[in-house]
Order: C-alpha cells, then structure tokens, then sequence
C-alpha cells in the first residue's frame, strides 16, 4: 500500500471520528464519571468495535448486514435501545448524584462495554467501511495490506477519543466538569434518547 494511500485513508477515518455523535457522548461520560482510566478504556474497546467491523469488510462479511434489510434494522432497533438504556442510566445518575460512586473496577469493566457496543451495534459503520474499502482496497491486496488497513481503522479512531479523553481530563475542567456532573448526565441521557428516537424513527419509516 502506498504511503500517499495510507494517509489518505487515516485521513478519512479521522474525519468519520471526529463526527459528532452518540460514541463521543459516551467516551465524555465514561470520562466523567470513571476518571481518565474508564474514558480511555471506553476510547480502546470504541476502536476495537470499529476495527472489528472493518474485518468483517475484508473478509466480505459486512455486505450480509447491509444487502440483509431485515439483518441491518435489527441491529439498528438494538442500537437504538441500548442508546435509550444508556440515557436512562444517565438520567438515573442524574438524580443520585450524591451517593457513592461505583467502585472503580466496576466503572471500568461498564466503560468497556459501553465503548464496544456503541460501535458494534451500529450498523451505519458496515455502509461506511464498505464505501471506504472500496476507494483504498484492492481486492487482489496480499494479507498484510488488508490486516494494515484493519489495524488503521481501528487504532485512528482509539487515537481520536483518546485525544479526547485526555483534553477534558486536566484537572481544573475535569475538576468544573464533575462539579456540574448532574447536569452534564441529564443533558447527556436527554441527548441519547432523542438520538435513538430520531434513529427508530427513520428505521421503521424507510423499512
């Protein structure tokens, strides 16, 4: 693979990272409220769901999800509801924000699952590693050229969050951030539900 190609294709996934969304709002309330350690964790397990739908596109698989309607709904109406399970959870916390926090084990073991589900039950990230294979793979491209691009996938986006996580991890936001910790985790339950409203209701209008 050529260099010229290979940053190209960084460049790009960067860009699909750097997207708003419901990935970025749990890698932040990891952050918030596990510490720096649980919103990395969330960041590693987020790139490892994405890399792992990158493998699926390389070895072919990733067409099933999106030529199979009924396949691609399922796993959008599973994201959906694991977004508005993670808003309520949210909202939940919210209103106990004086009790004792989880312990510290337990907070990460939820960050990991968190980053990882986020990812693997979207299935908009099959359409768009199809898309994106199709610019910069050759389907007569040895095994190391695939597993280069794979391993890129995912570490670009594990490297973004990451990015992220140690941005708002200095102390004095960090600090400001916990402090206004319920209000941040009732915007961030509002914001997940309502993106998994938006995303059943476009599910179920274009089955």
């Amino acid at each position: 693979m050529e260099l010229t190609a290979w940053l190209s294709l960084i460049a790009v996934c960067l860009l699909g990272a750097m997207s708003p969304g419901p990935s970025l709002a749990v890698v932040l309330n990891s952050t918030l409220s596990g510490g720096p350690a649980s919103g990395y964790l969330a960041s590693l397990a987020h790139g490892v769901g994405v890399a792992l739908y990158a493998l699926l596109t390389v070895a072919g698989l990733a067409v099933l999800v999106t030529s199979v309607p009924a396949l691609y709904l399922g796993l959008q109406i599973l994201g959906a509801f694991y977004l508005i399970y993670l808003g309520v959870n949210a909202l939940r916390s919210a209103k106990q924000s004086g009790d004792a926090p989880p312990p510290p084990s337990d907070e990460r073991h939820n960050a990991i699952s968190r980053g990882f589900l986020v990812a693997f039950l979207n299935p908009k990230l099959a359409v768009f590693m199809l898309a994106l294979f199709s610019q910069f793979l050759d389907p007569t491209a040895a095994l190391p050229v695939k597993a280069l691009m794979v391993a890129t996938v995912g570490v670009t986006d594990a490297a973004w969050y990451c990015l992220v996580v140690m941005l708002v991890s200095r102390e004095a936001f960090l600090t400001r951030l916990r402090d206004n910790a319920h209000v941040i985790d009732r915007c961030f339950g509002i914001i997940l539900i309502l993106l998994a409203i938006t995303v059943i209701a476009r599910s179920l209008s274009g089955a």
